[in-house]
């Protein structure tokens, strides 16, 4: 028996066993090289034994770590559901590499956020690669997809967050206590960063001092400060 033709892949030992512990989405079958059958966290699955190009022929890439899983399609979160959460949000303004979402979602979950919000177009979706690079944290993520980051700002005001835009030129230091634990994180695309509207529907713009020669960071390292930084107690600031 196959899996059905509309189902997803995940690929990775992490990926897999968070889908599997997160328990979100149907999973419909697990192939696995005959040697890992006997780990702790695929008692009970019952993995189909495949050989390795089997599986990088499933995974489309060799990087499957011996494991492949094929389930439904990844749940998204409605907004709502992203800012009704005790914690930060992180908001992605034209983020274009698939890896770079999955390693902020592992950072996101990480720091305590309790969502992660994305544009409907021009965005990646939360793909196979997605997936393997959040070590399978965007499993227990709440991911939302919008037609309109500006729209979902004005939103997430109207329900009382703070929209803190990450700019090399903001005002305030990242580090001077202006990021609370109900704001919305917002960073702009790889290169560009925010665009002008997105940075001027911003409450605050923060910035992170950078002491070296090279003048920006991975947008994964920003987000991971930023949202540290929402989480830190109060009596530490």
């Amino acid at each position: 028996m196959s899996p059905p033709p509309d189902a997803e892949v995940v690929y990775g030992r992490n990926p897999v066993r968070e889908l599997l512990a997160a328990g979100r989405r149907h999973v419909h079958e697990v192939w696995a090289l005959r040697q890992l059958h006997d780990e702790p966290w695929l008692k009970g699955v019952r993995p189909r034994p495949r050989q390795r190009d089997e599986l990088g022929r499933a995974a489309g890439t060799a990087d499957h770590q011996g494991v492949v899983a094929f389930a439904d399609p990844y749940p998204y979160a409605s907004v709502a559901e992203v800012l009704e959460g005790d914690g930060p949000v992180v908001c992605l303004d034209g983020a274009q590499d698939p890896r770079n979402l999955g390693a902020i979602c592992r950072v996101a979950d990480g720091a305590g956020a309790v969502g992660l919000v994305t544009a409907r177009r021009g965005s990646p979706g939360v793909t196979p690669t997605v997936c393997k690079a959040s070590a399978g944290a965007v499993e227990h993520m709440r991911v939302a997809q919008v037609e309109s980051i500006n729209g979902f700002l004005g939103e997430a005001r109207d329900r009382g967050r703070v929209i803190v835009g990450a700019d090399p030129d903001g005002t305030a230091d990242f580090r001077d206590g202006v990021i609370p634990r109900h704001s919305v994180v917002v960073l702009g695309s790889e290169g560009a960063g925010l665009r002008p509207k997105v940075s001027a529907a911003c409450d605050r713009l923060v910035r992170i001092p950078m002491g070296g020669r090279v003048a920006s960071l991975n947008i994964s390292v920003a987000a991971a400060l930023l949202l540290y930084e929402a989480g830190r107690p109060a009596s530490a600031r």
